[in-house]
């Protein structure tokens, strides 16, 4: 087989499992093309030892990570390149491609499992005041972005959904009861969020605009979607709510790098937790398939004592290491 039928393989077989995790396990458009952007830096470098994807060693892939260490890549995107390679590898195992799977033996990199960023009830509080004082102090179609905005951060802190499920609401999810949402998460799998009151008013403001009298902005809104946009899909994007939480927070008078709305996600599970919460309630909420991946909050709650402590008791910095 030629250089070029070699690499063309190696697309068809990259091709053939992305094709998998989209059919088979429900994986999201986002979760496919990090797949393919990583499988294909892997290719990429395979190519360049004249070595095709089936036939790569252990020996390949230790020094693919090698590489990508004496790089300065973060420890987290070279775990998440390996573990990429391992499922392709899984893949080309269950269709017969390879007899045995190269990734058995390596070592992942050693890091600890860093905690998520997140914010202080107050901070929060602050951040919701400042977004709802916008939308009485602005007029026209920033009124709309504003109440748009306002809305958003409400639905965020009060029910911890994921971004990408927030913005592409369908108008449709109202039909039923306003006080639950039905959602669609990651894998196709549904759940249903309980929204607040205070949710449930931001969003209605922000609905009831098309209907003022004498208003030329019914048009805007009236879409599937329950945020639309002038975006490629039509509503609301990630990229974009995250600027517009950025400028908020600095107009807040916080630091833009600690604000996001997966940090919104953060907060409404950890203060949850913090108020007595039921963990198998927050997995069941944040949408969780495995409840390891909401233990991590309680980890932020451990080391929140930790610093009370530390900043607190006069013999913290001798105990501190019994807590």
């Amino acid at each position: 087989m030629t250089a070029t039928e070699e690499t063309r393989e190696t697309a068809r077989l990259v091709e053939g499992f992305l094709e998998m995790l989209a059919a088979e396990r429900g994986a999201a458009r986002n979760t496919t093309d990090a797949y393919r952007r990583d499988l294909g830096d892997y290719c990429a470098f395979l190519s360049g030892r004249g070595v095709a994807a089936a036939a790569a060693s252990r020996h390949d892939i230790s020094a693919y990570l090698k590489g990508l260490s004496e790089a300065g890549l973060a420890t987290a995107s070279r775990a998440r390149r390996l573990s990429a390679i391992r499922q392709f590898y899984k893949f080309l195992l269950h269709d017969d491609v390879i007899d045995e799977d190269p990734t058995r033996n390596v070592s992942g990199p050693k890091s600890e499992r860093a905690l998520p960023r997140t914010l202080g009830v107050a901070e929060v509080e602050h951040l919701l005041a400042v977004a709802e004082r916008a939308t009485r102090e602005t007029s026209g179609r920033d009124r709309v972005r504003a109440l748009r905005l306002y809305a958003l951060l409400e639905m965020l802190y009060a029910t911890g959904m994921r971004v990408s499920e927030l913005v592409s609401l369908p108008r449709q999810v109202l039909a039923g009861d306003d006080r639950v949402l039905s959602i669609v998460g990651k894998g196709g799998r549904q759940r249903l969020v309980p929204l607040n009151e205070p949710a449930r008013a931001a969003l209605g403001r922000y609905l009831s605009i098309g209907a003022e009298p004498d208003s030329d902005l019914a048009p805007m809104l009236a879409t599937r979607w329950l945020f639309p946009s002038r975006s490629e899909s039509g509503h609301l994007t990630r990229q974009r709510l995250g600027q517009e939480l950025k400028a908020l927070a600095l107009a807040a008078g916080l630091d833009p790098e600690r604000v996001s709305p997966h940090v919104l996600r953060h907060a409404f599970a950890s203060h949850l937790l913090d108020r007595g919460a039921d963990l198998r309630a927050v997995q069941q909420l944040l949408g969780h398939a495995d409840i390891s991946t909401t233990e991590i909050y309680t980890h932020v709650l451990e080391e929140r004592l930790r610093q009370l402590v530390n900043e607190h008791h006069p013999l913290a910095k001798t105990r501190l290491e019994d807590l």
